[in-house]
């Protein structure tokens, strides 16, 4: 079996591999560059990321590597009612996470401007960027924005739970399917039907995409070895993308208390859940999942609960600890070996030599 596929030249990389992005200030420019300069494609989750910095981080990236790699972002960036909020609704939120920031020591804080960055003027700051390649979640870009990518030389792909989101890929002209089965970590990128309604697992979704659409399919979910990467192209992909392995490795942004459960064998259940965002991603159990869990219809919409919890998360995160933060984790963690990018790279291209 070839491993030289259509999808792997589309994206001017050397192996069927690509590292899922991850968002929340896990993705870092040393993991991104550490993937492309292996021959496979780094991303990284830009969602968070302020339109005016776009263009400095894709210079940054490019500085590390001279091999192609992605930005990935969000194309819908607002639930229903999670636009702005009024302060009486803010104040109405807040009791919930209250304990939370007391026992952080951190102060109320003010509602912002903005709970999340607008996607119509980071897809124009990409569009400047002009990254080698353009990866999106949670919808299509118009029309406008994928022909810009087309002028400018940017390959664009974009991630389908269902038949339905894949047809909608393609038939937006967009050039790559990734077929995201409810296996992987972190968020469920549903967007023409409700997440919980849309959990398709990648075995299946693969094949059924791969013989409906004719633009190259991309698996991802489940794959953290040689033998996942061997079954994607046996099923039809192209490549497959590989997210939890990566999230594990030191050059990834997560803390040592994260990697630590990930690697420790004991991961055996992950759940799916809209505790930590509003949206549904698939996680560890944790003290916060626990206790917010029972209020999920008190909770806000996306972006403002994932605004709150950044706020926990990143004082956590600073204390190193993992039962106040997001700890996002794929089905496959028990089967995780490989604690940087050279190792895991090397076992996987030794796989498919």
């Amino acid at each position: 079996m070839s491993s030289q596929t259509e999808a792997v030249h589309r994206l001017g990389i050397d192996y069927p591999i690509i590292q899922g992005p991850f968002g929340g200030g896990i993705s870092t420019v040393g993991l991104v560059s550490a993937v492309s300069n292996r021959g496979g494609l780094g991303s990284f989750g830009a969602h968070i990321v302020a339109p005016e910095e776009i263009g400095v981080l894709r210079k940054e990236i490019g500085t590390a590597t001279s091999a192609p790699f992605a930005l990935n972002l969000w194309v819908s960036d607002h639930d229903p009612g999670g636009l702005h909020l009024s302060q009486e609704e803010f104040d109405r939120y807040f009791p919930i996470f209250e304990p939370y920031f007391e026992e952080l020591g951190l102060e109320k804080p003010e509602p912002p401007e903005l709970y999340h960055y607008r996607f119509e003027e980071q897809a124009e700051a990409l569009l400047e960027a002009r990254p080698p390649v353009f990866s999106f979640v949670f919808g299509v870009p118009s029309a406008k924005v994928l022909v810009e990518c087309k002028q400018r030389g940017i390959v664009t792909a974009g991630a389908a739970t269902t038949i339905a989101e894949a047809e909608a890929l393609e038939a937006a002209g967009v050039d790559l399917i990734v077929a995201t089965g409810f296996e992987a970590g972190g968020h469920r990128p549903s967007f023409l039907a409700p997440a919980e309604e849309s959990l398709f697992g990648t075995l299946a979704l693969t094949q059924i995409i791969e013989r409906r659409v004719k633009v190259p399919v991309i698996a991802a979910g489940g794959i953290a070895d040689g033998r996942g990467v061997h079954a994607a192209l046996t099923l039809g992909a192209q490549a497959a993308q590989i997210g939890t392995a990566f999230l594990a490795c030191d050059e990834s942004g997560t803390t040592d208390a994260h990697r630590t459960l990930l690697h420790g064998g004991a991961i055996l259940e992950t759940a799916l859940s809209r505790s930590f965002t509003g949206r549904l991603a698939r996680v560890i159990p944790n003290r916060l999942y626990d206790e917010l869990l029972p209020r999920a219809a008190e909770l806000p919409p996306f972006p403002v609960q994932g605004w709150f919890v950044s706020r926990i998360k990143a004082a956590a995160m600073a204390a190193n600890r993992s039962d106040l933060i997001t700890l996002y984790s794929g089905q496959i963690a028990p089967n995780l070996k490989h604690r940087n990018v050279p190792d895991l790279m090397d076992a996987l291209l030794q796989d498919l030599s």
